[in-house]
């Protein structure tokens, strides 16, 4: 880790509220070590970072992925159904 500080911002929606933090930290940090830095798992105890996916702006990364000044990290939640399943469900209900 390089002592350059940058800023990072985590992100995490659950059902009834959404956070963004934005922590300043070095560059070169992982994500699992932002994540963990940026105190938003004592806020949202449901995250478990061996089973929620992550991402850096939408794409998937894995939890030893360095981070770059600026970058967003999105912690994903657990689809509770499949969406096309969801979508022909609403289909053949309407009239």
């Amino acid at each position: 880790m390089s002592n350059k500080k940058i800023i990072v911002e985590i992100a995490y929606a659950s059902p009834k509220e959404h956070l963004v933090l934005s922590i300043k930290t070095y560059e070169g940090i992982t994500i699992e070590q932002a994540v963990k830095d940026s105190g938003i798992l004592s806020k949202f105890p449901e995250i478990d970072l061996s089973i929620n996916k992550l991402g850096i702006f939408g794409k998937l990364a894995k939890l030893n992925n360095a981070l770059k000044h600026l970058d967003r990290v999105e912690i994903y939640r657990s689809l509770r159904a499949d969406p096309k399943a969801i979508r022909k469900h609403r289909a053949k209900s309407k009239p």
